[in-house]
């Protein structure tokens, strides 16, 4: 069966993108702990990161420092930070996320619900600031 962030992938759900290439993707949380909390997930549906090919967790890095980067202009956060969990949904995924203390890396202050017109505005702002950085997000 597939996992929740296969369907968003393949477009069975909705999601907001901001990178879209051959070996994952990046799309916004619809639970964020703050603004422009993005998630990195890889195309291969591997439930555990270290489960992965080397290359693609490189890749997932890089793409996660792009995405960090263009937070970081946006939103102005002291800080962007990466989780790995993995508990909540059978796919690897990275949390990139604002933050300008440690509370905005628990997980028990994630939204439970969230404005979709906001997410649409915030990744076309993330998306417009990706390709400033000159990247093409592929979306």
């Amino acid at each position: 069966m597939s996992s929740v962030f296969t369907k968003i992938i393949n477009g069975s759900l909705p999601g907001h993108f901001l990178w879209r290439d051959n070996t994952c993707v990046s799309f916004l949380s619809i639970n964020p702990i703050s603004q422009g909390h993005a998630l990195i997930v890889p195309e291969m549906e591997i439930d555990h990161w270290l489960d992965l090919p080397p290359e693609v967790n490189k890749h997932l890095i890089e793409i996660g420092q792009i995405i960090g980067l263009a937070q970081m202009t946006v939103y102005e956060p002291l800080r962007v930070g990466m989780v790995i969990a993995g508990l909540e949904v059978p796919h690897t995924h990275l949390h990139v996320i604002p933050m300008d203390g440690m509370k905005d890396l628990d997980f028990s202050n994630a939204s439970m619900s969230v404005d979709n017109n906001q997410l649409a505005k915030n990744a076309t702002m993330l998306r417009n600031e990706i390709e400033s950085l000159g990247y093409r997000c592929g979306i």
